[in-house]
């Protein structure tokens, strides 16, 4: 059974950075693709970035293109969010999650992503 675990959360002041960490167990490997989104309060689950099993094709939302920078390593079932330069407005709850299956055209789609992690809070204080 599919587990993802996310850490890494915390409260930064704007202009900081935070390391977000998601480790998969139950087979995650380098056949899944991999994807991290935020929710924050009263707002829909948004696409923040996401990496296929290769690591050779990585999506980024408009909103963090050029300040975060997602990673993997399949090694050890982690796949990594790097967040740069935060501001206030990246304030959410962030969720990893898995698809073996998923297609291209859908990797920014919440709903075809089969497993997710509980979530881990990050806050940006301005």
């Amino acid at each position: 059974q599919v587990q993802l675990t996310e850490s890494g959360g915390g409260l930064v002041r704007a202009g900081d950075s935070l390391r977000l960490s998601c480790v998969g167990s139950g087979g995650v490997n380098r056949r899944y693709t991999m994807a991290w989104f935020r929710q924050a309060p009263g707002k829909e689950r948004e696409f923040v970035a996401a990496i296929r099993g290769n690591g050779g094709t990585i999506h980024y939302s408009d909103s963090v293109k050029g300040r975060f920078t997602i990673s993997r390593d399949n090694a050890k079932s982690t796949v990594y969010l790097q967040m740069e330069q935060l501001k206030p407005e990246d304030t959410a709850a962030y969720y990893c999650s898995a698809s073996s299956t998923i297609i291209l055209s859908s990797l920014r789609m919440a709903s075809q992503y089969a497993y997710w992690g509980q979530g881990t809070q990050v806050t940006v204080s301005s």
